[in-house]
């Protein structure tokens, strides 16, 4: 038995119908939908570093442990975290969990570390980063219980079976927003964006025209042949001089003048992401100053966390195929435990909640059925680890002609929906709604999950619902009520 035999044995290629080149352009699909978080994450949580209690603002530079970091060194050691603690989520989701999903810092989860947690509620980000490791902790003692497979088996059906066409909804938006063919709006808070004035919006709206007749001739690699053509069109056409530098290509790659860009900041990188652990560590000693802040704090990160991949997972397994009648994924423990073995060794080198990626979807598409397709992601973000800034070179609009592409194919997931029976139509169109308006998987879930019972209930037919989903209805507005009494200033910290 060859190499490639053997591979596809041990991940159960025929089991699943797949075989290894359909593996291998899924898994490159992937990574090329979410390689973003790799700039974006970094982006982020520097903030959070960089935060000033004192003067509340943003520092150019910061220190840690007795030593000054700029700006750039920061964004750089974080860049490294981001790829570590992907891969070793990635890897547990590859060999333990056998599941063709991509993990890494979550968005939305990052920016509620830094602008929710550490900004506004001030909050030091090395405490931050101990209650996320906190949180892992759980996440793996639950799920090793099977406790967290429990609880999002009491999600009601409709909401099981709307999750995908909500993240569908939300991916579609989030993505025509990026590449600008959605713009903000005072009168209407949103309208169609001016393809004659943005030259961003003019070449994402010909990479995804592109991308869109090429995946309905069915032609597999659709996706990375668009976003890598319509990157490569967006250097060209920098290069040329069409357009100016940081139009269509990322900001500081490449500069006319002193024609400096990637090659001087790949001689540059800042490797060395000791001095995250150590804020860690120093984060593990705060706990004591406060324990009731801690634990509140903790409790935020585990209610966003626990509800937001569990949306996601049930919405990426929909597109593949692994739900059951019941709309639950086998041994579904198993992926969870990924995302919380990755959130449990981010934490400690460094960066905020891991999670199962939406954009898993775009390499579901492309075929991908085995932990083989999550494990050629591991192997880029590895590869990655020689070129971070490199990484920067992959315009962001590109990324997210992916976005838009398998939004549309999520929507799918309408049909499995009985929209006859109110108590269906109802929390699943609430479901599908609040996702993309909140930008938020967890509220899309929590309105589907509250709204179920009372409807139930309302229609006279109580006894569908178990007492489990009137805890966790009631769960989530505990939740909301603490939520919205820290945001209103009700609760200081």
């Amino acid at each position: 038995m060859g190499a490639f035999d053997r591979i596809g044995a041990y991940f159960g290629f025929d089991e699943h119908d797949t075989d290894l080149r359909t593996e291998l352009i899924a898994g490159v699909t992937t990574f090329l939908a979410m390689a973003y978080i790799i700039v974006v994450n970094p982006t982020i949580l520097s903030q959070a570093i960089l935060w000033d209690h004192e003067a509340g603002e943003f520092q150019s530079e910061t220190t840690i442990n007795g030593t000054v970091y700029g700006q750039g060194d920061v964004i750089q050691m974080l860049a490294v975290v981001t790829i570590l603690a992907s891969i070793a989520a990635i890897l547990v989701m590859a060999f333990y969990a056998n599941r063709p999903f991509g993990l890494a810092p979550g968005m939305g989860l990052n920016a509620f570390f830094t602008f929710t947690v550490v900004v506004i509620l001030g909050v030091p980000w090395q405490l931050a980063l101990a209650a996320v490791f906190v949180e892992g902790i759980i996440f793996i003692a639950l799920t090793a219980v099977g406790a967290r497979r429990y609880i999002i088996e009491l999600f009601p059906e409709p909401v099981k079976f709307s999750v995908g066409a909500g993240i569908g909804v939300f991916l579609l938006f989030l993505g025509l927003q990026e590449i600008e063919l959605v713009v903000p709006y005072d009168a209407t808070l949103v309208t169609l964006g001016n393809v004659l004035e943005s030259p961003v919006a003019a070449l994402s709206l010909a990479g995804l025209v592109l991308t869109l007749l090429l995946y309905a001739r069915g032609l597999r690699g659709s996706i990375i042949i668009g976003i890598v053509t319509t990157a490569v069109a967006g250097w060209a056409l920098t290069l040329a001089g069409v357009v100016g530098p940081d139009v269509l290509t990322p900001e500081g790659s490449y500069d006319e003048v002193t024609n400096e860009g990637l090659g001087s900041m790949i001689a540059s990188v800042q490797y060395d992401f000791t001095p995250l652990f150590w804020g860690f560590v120093d984060g593990l000693g705060m706990i004591t100053d406060d324990p009731l802040v801690f634990a509140l704090v903790v409790f935020t990160f585990f209610f966003v966390d626990f509800f937001d991949t569990a949306g996601t997972l049930i919405g990426v397994s929909q597109i593949g195929g692994f739900l059951d009648e019941q709309g639950d994924l086998p041994e579904i423990e198993k992926p969870l435990m990924a995302d919380a073995v990755g959130t449990t060794f981010g934490a400690m080198i460094g960066t905020s909640t891991v999670t199962t990626f939406i954009e898993s979807s775009a390499g579901l598409e492309e075929g991908g059925r085995t932990g083989f397709t999550a494990l050629v992601v591991g192997g880029l973000f590895g590869l990655a680890l020689l070129i971070v800034p490199l990484m920067q070179a992959i315009p962001q609009y590109a990324t997210y002609l992916a976005l838009v592409v398998v939004g549309i194919i999520m929507l799918q997931g309408v049909t499995d929906i009985d929209w006859q029976d109110p108590a269906w139509a109802i929390s699943a169109g609430l479901t599908i709604t609040i996702m993309p308006l909140t930008t938020s998987i967890a509220n899309g879930l929590a309105a589907g999950i509250i709204s179920y019972p009372l409807l139930k209930a309302a229609m006279g037919e109580q006894r569908d619902v178990s007492l489990g989903q009137w805890i966790l209805a009631f769960a989530f507005i505990v939740y909301f009520v603490v939520y919205f009494a820290v945001e209103a200033g009700m609760v200081v910290f």
